[in-house]
């Protein structure tokens, strides 16, 4: 036995299943369980029947590929929004319902109000303080584009101008630069879901070094989905550097200040992400001319630094300066020649005078003189005659030869 549920109706089993009744009504009951809420979107589609008192509205969400239907009263719908068009910005005060003979769900709106101008623009401050309050907008995450990227990815609406621009302009300044293009809606409830769910499949390809989102001018309205949360998050995580090149100068989009490069216009956005040939090749040629005049100087000084060297004296002749050490050399030894010279010379006279003088205080040259040495036979000199005795064998040297003498008398005599 089943056990059944608060309401008396009891739990579904294999063997005892719902029937669709009591699934639409359980459906239903929870569905009304939401009560009534206020709910922001966008206009996909307006039906009004002719004659009918009661319009059908479609309501899309302007960031994901969602939407409601939503049935209202004509005089609702002319009290909050009379121009009511597609595409336009709404807030309505609604009750889903659940219809079971359909199952379908839709929103049962009692109050419709038109988002104005001042409204939007309110929103859009509003989210531009809370997204620089969490950095999307912060410089220092921003990224350097490439300076020659080797191929660029192109988010822009079918045949439009922005295409057009981009591609005709950075084809002239680069005739080989790459493009894969995809083409999504640039405006309308489709547009910001098209453009997340491109750019997610160029930031996943590898080849892809650069991004553009163009789109060419219009107004407030027509920029909204550029201004939109979900795109400026999903710009934000982008590996790849994405260039913002939406509208006018004039017009900023909350993309410009999320993507990594703002150009002003798609054409503006040419230029940036591609050099220009012409230029490349005139600034290689003058750089190329500076270097040439850079080696050239470089050569000149370095020759100009060979001549002086080589005309230095040293290098010009170099056997100068062998001659003259060899004529240095040459009077040096003269010279030193001279003083030897000199020297024996001059020792050789000292060592005469010398010899002179040995030979004049020689007993020799005594003897030479007459003069006889006189010794005993013990070999002492005899200076007295005292000092011998008759009988006394002498012994005298003469100047030259000796004589042995005997002494017959001595006697001493006064000087």
């Amino acid at each position: 036995m089943t056990t059944p549920e608060p309401n008396g109706v009891p739990k579904s089993t294999a063997e005892e299943p719902w029937p669709v009744r009591v699934v639409s009504q359980k459906i239903s009951s929870w569905i009304a369980k939401l009560g009534w809420v206020w709910v922001d979107g966008q206009v996909a589609q307006i039906s009004r029947r002719p004659g009918a008192s009661t319009v059908f509205l479609t309501l899309r969400d302007p960031s994901a590929d969602l939407s409601l239907t939503v049935t209202t009263n004509r005089d609702v719908l002319d009290l909050g929004a009379p121009n009511l068009e597609e595409g336009a910005r709404v807030t309505l005060h609604a009750k889903p319902d659940f219809f079971p003979a359909r199952g379908t769900l839709s929103l049962r709106a009692d109050e419709i109000r038109q988002v104005g101008l001042g409204e939007l623009l309110a929103r859009l401050e509003r989210l531009k303080k809370m997204l620089a309050a969490e950095g999307l907008f912060d410089q220092r995450r921003k990224r350097r584009l490439p300076f020659l990227p080797s191929r660029i990815g192109l988010l822009t609406g079918r045949a439009s101008a922005a295409e057009r621009d981009v591609l005709t302009n950075a084809r002239r300044r680069w005739p080989s630069v790459d493009f894969r293009t995809i083409n999504v809606a640039v405006q309308g409830p489709t547009a910001v879901p098209q453009i997340i769910d491109a750019l997610k499949v160029l930031d996943a390809d590898e080849s892809i070094d650069v991004i553009v989102i163009a789109r060419g001018g219009g107004g407030v309205e027509d920029l909204l989905p550029f201004s939109d949360e979900a795109l400026c998050r999903a710009v934000f995580a982008c590996r790849t550097p994405v260039v913002s090149a939406i509208g006018h100068e004039t017009d900023a989009p909350l993309l410009d200040y999320v993507a990594d490069v703002r150009a002003s216009t798609p054409t503006d956005a040419a230029k940036r992400i591609v050099p220009d040939l012409g230029e490349e090749i005139r600034v290689i040629g003058q750089a190329r001319q500076r270097l040439d005049r850079a080696v050239r100087g470089l050569l000149d000084r370095e020759q100009h630094r060979l001549d002086a060297v080589r005309s230095r004296p040293v290098l010009a002749r170099p056997h100068v300066m062998v001659e003259q050490r060899s004529v240095d050399v040459t009077g040096l030894r003269e010279r030193a020649s001279r003083s030897l010279d000199h020297r024996i010379s001059a020792a050789g006279a000292d060592l005469r005078h010398t010899v002179a003088r040995l030979r004049a205080l020689s007993p020799a040259a005594t003897l030479d003189r007459g003069y006889a040495i006189v010794q005993s036979r013990a070999g002492h000199v005899v200076r007295a005659a005292t000092e011998v005795t008759k009988g006394d064998v002498l012994r005298v040297r003469l100047a030259r030869g000796e004589l042995s003498t005997t002494v017959d008398e001595a006697s001493e005599e006064n000087r």
